[in-house]
């Protein structure tokens, strides 16, 4: 490549002595150059990293690029643990790669999900040559979206990325003995084809018993468990103040991070700092505009955002402004640009959550009504019995599972058949409505169990009558059985109009599996719990125990913005 140098598996010292290696991009026009950074576990020259940020079109642009194995993955030493060295890793590299030769002293980092969290940890610890951040489809806070949700383990997720991780870790371990790394890889991968049918089913969750089959480390909730100190490794909540650094947030309404990249941006504009975000209807490992069952339009699609630029060109102007000082360039414009789904189209805003959008209830009502008026007199409550060895099967949302999962909106109704998922439908709406921000439940239920889960599901009923998930959330309680309480269920955030003559819907359950782990409702822990037993559950919406929708409605004179 005559404009591109590259330089393989350069060594770089972390603080404790263990060497880091990295593949180096450079110009071979005369320098310096500002440095672009990712730090990956998942291998510098894996074919994802150069779909995010291609790295010979950064060289062209005037950039070096330096892509990292983090500890103990690929080609750099120690010891594999996912998320535990990030923060000095981190800041130990970025002060590294502005000192090798070609730099101008300017570092970048750029790269989604665990490399996004590695870019966050690494802003935290304040390396004075870092400019600026580029963070995707990453979390705030461990526990709402990687390690768990509403008190729930994020099953789906810590399994299946757990068990995919091995084979690198394997090869490692076994790398004296071909016959042994073939019989462990063999065994691993078992554990992985089996996800679906057997291998998800296993208890207890809490303890996952596959991770120690197949003698690989979990992605970090099982240690958060037993230490919540530990979770303070990947945790951006709380960390702001010490990020002085621009962020760029990227992420998509079908992301299992989706809520993270919102907190991020908000507690970041609230701190004063810059921040720039941008939400499309993408899931975490696809930005096409197909998502699910729906096609949001070429338009929606990274490679032609607004048909307008791609996403790779979007972040390395948005990049140019902070590592190419004195250089001209046009302003940021307006740091907020969602993607409105149902009438499918981009939309920038002054700042998120938006001021304009009204908190409007919607209230549970009997024979399945979905209602804004509020219930005038008592009513029957409903009841079903949930079963957790008989559990809701995951169907579409905003998650990250094995390939069996897909991600995004898909057909309701047969989830809807069940006799344990009680529906709630609005009546057809007569004129469009947007609801954009964020979803909470509120629910008065009681349960013959002293703990169980109440998941809610927002879906949007089509006049052809298919109903599609928008986003869904889960709680895990505790209580005296039998004794009514209020619970209210976080749904995350969407950003969708519901067109005129489609009505909302409510789905109330109490499991999603395996998105999220089973409650066994018997009150004992994930790490312990094998023993199932059956709950009755009920659900109130009369005038004094009233259960609702709250929906951040944005007023209709601002739908033709």
């Amino acid at each position: 490549m005559g404009d591109v140098l590259i330089d393989f598996d350069v060594p770089g010292e972390m603080r404790d002595g263990t060497v880091l290696r990295a593949d180096v991009f450079r110009p071979t026009r005369d320098g310096p150059w500002p440095v672009l950074l990712v730090r990956s576990p998942y291998g510098k020259q894996d074919p994802n990293i150069f779909r995010i940020l291609e790295p010979l079109a950064a060289v062209r642009r005037g950039y070096m690029v330096v892509l990292q194995d983090t500890r103990g993955r690929s080609g750099s030493d120690g010891d594999w643990e996912p998320l535990t060295n990030e923060r000095a890793d981190g800041h130990d590299t970025v002060r590294w790669a502005a000192a090798l030769p070609g730099s101008n002293g300017l570092v970048g980092m750029y790269g989604p999900s665990y490399l996004g969290n590695a870019q966050w940890m690494a802003a935290a610890g304040g390396p004075p040559e870092l400019r600026a951040i580029v963070p995707g489809f990453t979390w705030s806070e461990p526990f709402d979206g990687l390690f768990g949700r509403g008190g729930a383990v994020e099953l789906g997720l810590s399994a299946s990325w757990s068990l995919s991780q091995g084979p690198d870790l394997l090869a490692r371990r076994w790398k004296d003995s071909p016959a042994d790394l073939h019989r462990e890889l063999t065994a691993l991968v078992s554990e992985i084809d089996a996800l679906a049918t057997r291998t998800y089913w296993e208890l207890p969750s809490g303890a996952f018993p596959a991770f120690e089959r197949a003698g690989v480390p979990d992605l970090g909730y099982q240690r958060a468990l037993a230490d919540p100190e530990a979770a303070d490794d990947c945790r951006v909540a709380g960390t702001y103040d010490r990020v002085d650094v621009p962020v760029f947030n990227v992420g998509g309404w079908f992301d299992v991070f989706l809520q993270g990249t919102l907190d991020n941006h908000i507690a970041m504009s609230a701190a004063g700092r810059p921040s720039t975000l941008l939400i499309g209807p993408w899931s975490h490992q696809g930005q096409s505009g197909q998502q699910g069952e729906v096609n949001f339009g070429v338009a929606a699609d990274q490679g032609s955002i607004d048909l307008r630029a791609s996403l790779g060109d979007l972040r390395l102007d948005w990049l140019d402004r902070r590592l190419k000082p004195g250089r001209p360039a046009a302003p940021d414009g307006r740091p907020v640009r969602i993607f409105v789904t149902g009438v499918n189209r981009w939309r920038d805003e002054d700042a998120w959550p938006l001021a304009r959008s009204v908190d409007t209830p919607m209230y549970l009502r009997e024979d399945g009504g979905l209602s804004f008026e509020a219930p005038r007199a008592g009513k029957q409550p409903d009841t079903y019995r949930y079963d957790p060895a008989d559990p809701v099967i995951t169907l579409g949302g905003t998650l990250l599972m094995s390939s069996e999962f897909p991600p995004g909106p898909y057909d309701q109704r047969r989830v809807e058949e069940r006799p344990d998922v009680l529906v709630y439908t609005g009546e057809p709406l007569e004129a469009d409505l947007e609801v954009t921000g964020r979803v909470r439940v509120s629910l008065v239920t009681s349960s013959t169990a002293p703990s169980t889960d109440w998941v809610a599901r927002l879906c949007d009923v089509g006049v052809d009558s298919v109903s599609r998930n928008l986003t869904d959330g889960i709680l895990r309680v505790s209580g005296v059985p039998g004794e009514p309480a209020e619970h209210e269920i976080d749904l995350w955030s969407i950003g969708h109009v519901f067109l005129e003559g489609h009505r909302i819907r409510v789905q109330i359950t109490s499991s999603n599996f395996p998105r999220w782990d089973r409650n066994l409702n018997t009150g004992e822990p994930a790490e312990a719990a094998t023993v199932m037993s059956v709950a009755d559950q009920t659900v109130f919406h009369d005038a004094v125990r009233a259960s609702k929708i709250v929906l951040p409605v944005v007023p209709p004179e601002d739908l033709a913005r």
